[in-house]
């Protein structure tokens, strides 16, 4: 059997279950787990975010959404002549992954009728349910059991520790700024099972646009930056917008020192690694109920300066790595 992976979630579901050989290609941003770098890149996207401002980043998008063009670049002729069997690909976001129509177009008529399992997860329950379409596929049902079920007890762990818990902080993230957009979908979900509480989104939701005010006005005591396709270095590139916004120095998550900056791997990529988000989430509500939780390198914490506040320019320095 030949599998062919679109998108970093359905590869790191793959190669949870086993299925890691099979593996014949994957997109360029497929990184996980590392074993992924030897595999055929069969799609490439159009727009290089490692090196783009989020606005560039938007720009760009928007000249190829005009243009009736797609973000992504599948190499038709490899799945023509490697003829994959199964072809993991997803229809929530166009900007994070090739969409499934694309993938349709690309294989229609080629002759070699792969299955296209179509991963669209919108909340935790569906992911755990997405696992279990991939173990089907790939003949390995039994691992995907296994694997949802110790998934599910890493959950359980969590929220039966946060059944005594009497206060739920009020949080907020961000998984883009200029634009700002709050992620939807199995975000709110996660930050709800950590023991933190929503009062603006609710599970399974769309991801949203948001004004600046929206989030001043909501003033949450834990405010995240988890910022979709970056990691901690892009995330430090990000931030001195905020720090240019009407009201960030006065709300209250920025004077406690509760801003986070969170890579997003254990958060964008609906597969296995949402408990590792989860977890992290709930060491940093409930410090006095979870420890070693969270990776190295994979969270750091705002710093108020001494003087209340920084120059734009300045306000990445104030980021230190945590806990």
């Amino acid at each position: 059997m030949k599998i062919c992976s679109l998108l970093p979630s359905g590869t790191e579901i793959a190669f949870a279950l086993g299925l890691g050989d099979l593996v014949v290609g994957v997109s360029d941003i497929c990184d996980y787990p590392s074993e992924v770098r030897t595999k055929h890149i069969a799609c490439r996207s159009l727009i290089d975010t490692s090196t783009l401002s989020s606005r560039e980043v938007e720009q760009k998008i928007r000249e190829y959404t005009d243009a009736g063009q797609s973000t992504f670049e599948l190499d038709v002729e490899w799945l023509e002549s490697e003829k994959p069997d199964l072809i993991l690909t997803q229809d929530l976001c166009y900007v994070c992954d090739v969409d499934a129509e694309q993938v349709f177009q690309a294989v229609d008529g080629s002759g070699s009728n792969p299955q296209v399992l179509v991963l669209s997860a919108t909340t935790v329950s569906e992911i755990y349910d997405n696992i279990r379409e991939v173990g089907d596929a790939g003949g390995v049902i039994e691992k995907a059991e296994g694997l949802v079920s110790s998934m599910q007890r890493r959950v359980a762990a969590v929220t039966s520790k946060l059944d005594r818990v009497e206060y739920r902080p009020k949080v907020f993230s961000l998984e883009g700024v200029d634009p700002l957009a709050a992620g939807g979908h199995w975000i709110p979900e996660m930050r709800i099972l950590a023991g933190g509480r929503d009062e603006m989104f609710a599970p399974g939701c769309p991801a949203t646009r948001l004004a600046w005010e929206q989030v001043t006005g909501y003033d949450p005591e834990l405010l995240l930056l988890i910022l979709c396709s970056s990691d901690l270095q892009r995330n430090l590139r990000e931030v001195h917008w905020l720090a240019c916004q009407e009201g960030w120095w006065d709300m209250g998550a920025v004077r406690a020192g509760q801003v986070y900056l969170i890579d997003h791997v254990c958060f964008s990529r609906p597969g296995p690694r949402i408990v590792d988000g989860i977890e992290i989430l709930a060491q940093i509500f409930h410090p006095d109920l979870f420890e070693g939780l969270i990776p190295e390198d994979a969270v750091m914490k705002f710093r108020l300066p001494a003087s209340g506040k920084c120059s734009p320019e300045d306000l990445a320095d104030c980021f230190r790595p945590y806990p």
